[in-house]
């Protein structure tokens, strides 16, 4: 079997935790900005925006690189290229590109022609509990008792925030076929992460789903120069809630471990709600603030062995990429 060196994250736990907190925050909040090219197609404005945060990302690596030189004017053992890519990193890209960025994003816009958004929400928010269970299934022990109760109040406050929703037809799979995504984003992503690195992973994902939607959208629905508005927010969407979104969380993925890590998308709703309360497209009841409370607490329980020593080992997980 080919043997690598895993990178040993140099990161604190309280900070990884900060890290992955805000991506999830900043992926939540970001539906005010993806509305904003509702009338842009599909594909080619989802390439368009993971070819910004490819580039961005692999800026930020050349920029890293070029502050590890030695004074002599030598590089470090960090190459300023990208790794290269494994058997095992192509399975994982498929599994994080395909189904975690390019599924998830189709089973999101069809299953709300189905489904109510509150419905598909609160599906989702039962990621952290898959995560809790299955990731330490995959590597041979028993889940963690924190991680499961925390997952267990994130389900509970993401189902009182969203208010549960209806579906009829396929919804309701739909909004399954979207949890089954968020998992797989998180999942096949781990080995990849432990091998290379939070942010070189982060850019290798981006960079195969630009080309990948490029060119599916050539195809299906076309190119378009798009307005100053959507411009704005093909922007934002490449820079902030992609690249430094996705660096963040496989930040926090690679030294928390995908388990204890995956409390955290349960603020995605929380975030979501603070962002329509402020821009007035929603009052703030008792019921969401409960509900975005409940959230809060299961992510504190959840992740409440920070700081502490993690005994159960690296974070790194026996799926997608390590078969």
């Amino acid at each position: 079997m080919e043997q690598q060196t895993l990178t040993r994250p140099s990161t604190s736990e309280p900070v990884a935790a900060a890290l992955a907190a805000m991506a999830a925050l900043i992926v939540g909040g970001s539906v005010p900005v993806t509305g904003l090219l509702n009338d842009y197609p599909l594909l080619t404005g989802q390439a368009i925006r993971y070819a910004i945060g490819a580039l961005a990302l692999y800026g930020w690596l050349r920029l890293r690189d070029r502050r590890r030189r030695s004074p002599s004017g030598g590089a470090t053992a960090s190459a300023s290229t990208l790794p290269r890519l494994t058997g095992r990193d192509v399975f994982a890209l498929l599994g994080m590109v395909g189904a975690g960025m390019v599924g998830f994003n189709a089973a999101v816009l069809y299953g709300q022609r189905y489904a109510t958004p509150g419905l598909v929400a609160a599906v989702l928010g039962a990621s952290p509990l898959v995560l809790a269970i299955a990731v330490p299934a995959l590597r041979r022990r028993w889940p963690s008792p924190a991680a499961l109760v925390g997952a267990v109040l994130v389900i509970g406050g993401v189902a009182v925030l969203t208010g549960g929703g209806s579906w009829h037809g396929p919804g309701l799979a739909l909004a399954l076929l979207t949890l089954a995504c968020e998992v797989m984003f998180t999942l096949c992503a781990a080995g990849m992460v432990a091998r290379h690195g939070a942010v070189e992973t982060s850019t290798w994902s981006c960079i195969v789903a630009a080309v990948g939607e490029s060119a599916l959208g050539t195809v299906f629905g076309g190119w378009r120069m798009p307005t100053g508005t959507e411009a704005a927010a093909l922007l934002v969407l490449g820079f902030v809630v992609t690249a430094l979104a996705f660096g963040c969380w496989y930040t926090g993925v690679s030294v928390l471990g995908a388990d204890r890590a995956g409390v955290l998308i349960g603020l995605m709703p929380v975030s979501g709600l603070a962002v329509s309360v402020l821009l007035g497209a929603q009052q703030l009841t008792m019921v969401a603030a409960l509900g975005a409370a409940t959230v809060t607490a299961g992510c504190v329980v959840g992740l409440r062995s920070i700081g502490r020593a993690n005994e159960h080992g690296p974070a790194r997980v026996r799926a997608c990429s390590d078969t």
